[in-house]
């Protein structure tokens, strides 16, 4: 048994050991109730005020933060207006510049329009005049005057640049067309370097039926051939709003074979961009030449071989069928020969026989059966 005294009123009381044990634990159960709930009170406090003191501390770095970002935007915005100050005062000057030199060139151009005033209106005046010729031109004479130009064009440089060229007018018309002109150009060996037939074309603005210049290809093409040149050119003003055809030199061999349409003011260009190109081709043409040449020659030897086998052949052919004709021949002579000395040797043994019974012949073997003649014989015998 054990003694408890209460602490409130003094009294003491005896209990066993079971139940002082079950006190004395929920005792001990109570004391560390409150003494959990104390420590966790008192951290909650502690982690309260290290919580103000590391917010405090934010709120501080962030002012001091915010009073250098200040400082720095402050420090940019004296940086920038430094920076601008002399560019805007450089730009102010340039548009001052401009301004003045906008209003010295509309001086100049009034002063020089002024000036070619007089120019000016003459050359309009010209150019009326031109127009005005030209819509009483006909068609024939329209196409005479663009002929006219480009061989005028030509003959300018002719001596300078294609001094060895030959550019005429065509004037055969056996089969039945012809062109308008002709270049051709040979080196010094005579081998042709480029041959290109020109058809000039043109039109006069009043002109009723407009004609295009697809329409002019396939006569051109025909020309082409038939005077065996390489290129075909049509020279055109035809079409002249069109801007397919207006863009400069026009390649049209996907309808016609080597063929370009061109305006006047690439004639010149045309026939030095083809005679350049036929120039760089002419090395590749000689080589080709020359293994067509020893082509050719092989050809030859081994057409020569050939037909030196063929006749040897024949002759081979006639000696051995006169050979053999010789071989039975002889073999006929031969044979030939062998049947007379068979003849010759079958003679001789009739002799030999004939001779051996001549020899055997008596007189009286031959009057042997006859009686007369053995009396003939006796009386000769007796004289």
């Amino acid at each position: 048994m054990s003694e408890i005294k209460c602490p409130k009123c003094g009294t003491t009381f005896k209990v066993d050991d079971s139940s002082y044990a079950d006190i004395l634990s929920q005792v001990r159960g109570a004391e560390f109730e409150n003494e959990l709930h104390e420590r966790l009170a008192q951290a909650e406090k502690q982690a309260k005020s290290d919580a103000a003191l590391v917010n405090a501390k934010l709120v501080a770095e962030i002012e001091k933060l915010k009073g250098e970002l200040a400082n720095a935007a402050t420090a940019q915005k004296l940086a920038i207006a430094e920076a601008k100050a002399p560019l805007e005062r450089e730009r102010d000057q340039l548009a001052s510049d401009l301004k003045n030199k906008s209003t010295e060139a509309k001086l100049r151009e009034a002063a020089i329009v002024e000036k070619y005033k007089g120019a000016i209106e003459l050359k309009d005046e010209e150019i009326d005049r031109l127009k005005d010729m030209k819509a009483k031109l006909s068609t024939k004479m329209v196409g005479e005057t663009l002929e006219q130009h480009c061989q005028t064009e030509f003959n300018r440089i002719r001596m300078t640049a294609f001094p060895n060229a030959y550019f005429e007018k065509d004037n055969d018309a056996r089969t039945g067309s012809k062109g308008d002109f002709i270049f051709r150009e040979c080196d010094e060996q005579g081998n042709e370097i480029i041959s290109i037939m020109f058809e000039m074309k043109n039109e006069s603005e009043t002109t009723a039926s407009k004609h295009k210049n697809e329409d002019f290809f396939k006569e051109l093409d025909k020309d082409r051939r038939e005077k065996k040149c390489e290129y075909a050119v049509l020279v055109s003003m035809l079409e002249a709003d069109d801007e397919y055809y207006n863009m400069g030199i026009v390649d049209v061999s996907y309808r016609y074979e080597k063929m370009y349409v061109i305006r006047p003011q690439f004639f010149i260009q045309i026939i030095t961009l083809l005679r350049n190109a036929a120039l760089n081709s002419m090395k590749y043409k000689a080589e080709l030449a020359v293994v067509r040449e020893q082509n050719i020659d092989i050809t030859h030897f081994e057409e020569n071989m050939e037909a030196f086998k063929v006749a040897f052949a024949r002759n081979y052919e006639l000696a051995s069928r006169k050979f053999q004709s010789a071989i039975e021949e002889i073999d006929k002579t031969i044979s030939h020969l062998q049947k007379t000395k068979e003849a010759l040797l079958s003679s001789e043994n009739n002799l030999r026989l004939a001779n051996n019974k001549a020899e055997d012949l008596t007189i009286k073997k031959l009057t042997r059966g006859n009686p007369t003649m053995r009396a003939k014989f006796d009386e000769l015998e007796k004289a």
